[in-house]
């Protein structure tokens, strides 16, 4: 991961570079708070070992870099002493193999970087379990056909990169094994390479973007210092965009646009992935975009493994809207990239079925003023039970904050979306005066509408939202439109609602049909759901309807210099 020559290099780059220096200090003042850490201990929370494997790659890094760094022998003690004690252990808990791939990870690391301070018979113990516990385990399971090697998702980028790291760190000793390991590694990483494309966007939401990525980036750094190539797997279309998602995913308030199992209000973190993207791909926005993020306690050593400085150039223009496709498509715009008061608006379309995906296909999310004021709720806890259960009718969809009744969709008959529905951003267009994007959502209400549209738009010179749904509903059912809020709502009458929160207001208008009515309901449920305590719904409730409907809300935020947009005329999405 770090060859000698590439330190040697950092190292005479930290003479001159106070960034890199500062990094390096942190990353050694982490590693002594290491020095004093527990013992690591087989200990599972539920069935998972995860938080141990987790635990063991932290500290082998901070340690680690340390060692190599100043060479002060009390980091390779610590080293050796945490490899020990997670190969005494009598499994790295294969039943869950994301928790053994990154055990594979640490320890394969760690093995490699004292591979000279050890003894012989430490070495050969440390090896032997890495085989055992880890490389075997995994080749049981590349041939049994084991599904979460194969997948589109996260799990892929793990299993095989912690294999991956494993096996290239005792190739010299265990060739045999490397070699049937480092061969079905490079077969299965390009299927969740590939979902990349084409444009960056990972399907399973900004919450697991940097994990996937940051595997991403371990797997092909380790095939280029082992073997010196990593086999093409950075060639494939949309690895080199991804690093603009965190970048246009980030409102003018610094939380990001969410969806699937992402954290509730999860605002853009530091991802050392952005430096290994920035070097992969020689974009320095990505890298310092990175360095405008990267705080004392945030630094981690993948900022020094990986370590990009800053271009001292002035960043390049950002357009106000991106259109972002992949198997999850998504539209943002905002009004400005330098006021955090700014207007933005994000809209997603891509499949129900996406892994950690939520039925929310057409979902909005929202922020004026500093405010966001349609939100996601986010994942719930995933040992619910049956937390799983993707399939139409599945339990999953039972719990709030996974169906469609905490996002901001409509829903026809009562129901959640089709859990099968398929939705596809169908119209794009950047203007100063009215941007917006369409979402066809008409597979996710298949059962009750032959057309269902929504269209998302910035209107009167980015200064409101329109938010417009049109159905050509064929089985009579009732029609709820909802928004999910932390604001305070007063109805003012029954089409015009005002939000308040933090000091800041926004105005919802019913635009369309005429006599609607807004309501407000609670989104607070019961244990063993997460509470949502002090979570409104915006909701407008019409009785059964059949026929062509237009369904067009108005959100207006209360600018400093007294602006509200009170209306704009409600025209066809096709005359859009």
């Amino acid at each position: 991961m770090l060859k000698e020559d590439a330190l040697r290099d950092l190292k005479r780059q930290a003479e001159n570079d106070e960034v890199l220096q500062r990094f390096v200090r942190e990353v050694c003042r982490q590693a002594d708070n290491r020095l004093d850490d527990p013992k690591l201990l087989y200990e599972k929370r539920g069935p998972r070992l995860l938080h141990v494997s987790k635990s063991c790659v932290e500290r082998i890094y901070d340690l680690g870099i340390a060692w190599r760094w100043t060479g002060e022998k009390k980091y390779a003690e610590k080293m050796k002493e945490n490899l020990l004690a997670v190969c005494d252990f009598p499994d790295w808990n294969p039943s869950h193999f994301l928790d053994t791939a990154e055990m594979c990870h640490a320890v394969g690391i760690g093995y490699d970087w004292i591979y000279d301070y050890l003894d012989e018979k430490t070495r050969d113990r440390i090896r032997s379990s890495l085989v055992e516990l880890g490389l075997k385990p995994g080749i049981e399971r590349y041939k049994s056909g084991y599904k979460h090697f194969t997948y589109a998702y996260n799990w892929n980028q793990v299993c095989n990169g912690g294999l991956l790291i494993g096996a290239l760190a005792v190739a010299e000793s265990e060739p045999e094994t490397a070699g049937f390991v480092v061969t079905h590694a490079l077969q299965n990483l390009p299927t969740a390479i590939r979902s990349y494309g084409p444009d960056g966007v990972w399907a399973e939401g900004i919450g697991y973007w940097k994990y996937a990525t940051s595997y991403t980036g371990f797997a092909l750094t380790a095939l280029e210092t082992a073997l010196g190539s990593d086999f093409g797997l950075s060639k494939i279309p949309g690895l080199s965009q991804t690093g603009y998602v965190p970048i246009y995913f980030t409102s003018p308030t610094g939380l990001l646009f969410s969806f699937a199992d992402a954290g509730d209000f999860q605002k853009r973190k530091s991802a050392a992935c952005m430096f290994w993207l920035a070097r992969t791909f020689n974009n320095p926005h990505f890298s310092d975009s990175e360095h405008d993020l990267v705080g004392a306690d945030d630094v981690s050593p993948f900022h020094i493994l990986w370590y990009a400085p800053p271009s001292g150039k002035t960043p390049p223009a950002r357009e106000l809207d991106r259109l972002l496709r992949g198997d999850v498509e998504t539209a943002l715009f905002r009004s400005d990239w330098d006021d955090p008061e700014a207007l933005f608006v994000g809209v997603k379309a891509g499949s129900n079925q996406a892994h950690h995906g939520h039925l929310d296909l057409g979902n909005f999310e929202m922020d004026a003023l500093g405010v966001r004021w349609a939100r996601d709720l986010g994942s719930d806890n995933y040992n619910l039970p049956e937390y799983w259960s993707y399939q139409e009718g599945g339990t999953r969809w039972t719990y709030y904050r996974l169906g469609s009744f905490s996002h901001n969709v409509p829903v026809l008959g009562g129901k959640n979306q089709n859990a099968n529905a398929l939705a596809r951003l169908t119209h794009f267009q950047s203007n100063e005066a009215f941007p917006f994007a369409q979402v066809d959502l008409t597979d996710a209400y298949a059962a009750y509408a032959a057309k269902a549209l929504r269209g998302v738009a910035m209107t009167d010179n980015r200064r409101a939202v329109l938010v417009q749904d049109e159905f050509e509903i064929e089985s009579p059912c009732q029609v709820l439109w909802g928004m999910t809020t932390d604001a305070t709502i007063t109805l003012e009458n029954p089409g015009l609602a005002h939000l308040s929160c933090k000091g800041k207001q926004l105005t919802a208008r019913i635009l369309s049909p005429a006599g609607a009515a807004f309501t407000v309901e609670s989104a607070e449920q019961l244990p063993p759901q997460k509470r949502n305590e002090g979570v409104s719904r915006l909701v407008i409730r019409l009785p059964e309807t059949k026929g062509p409907l237009t369904i067009a809300v108005l959100l207006s935020p209360q600018w400093k210099d007294g602006v509200s947009i009170k209306n704009v005329a409600v025209k066809p999405l096709e005359e859009w």
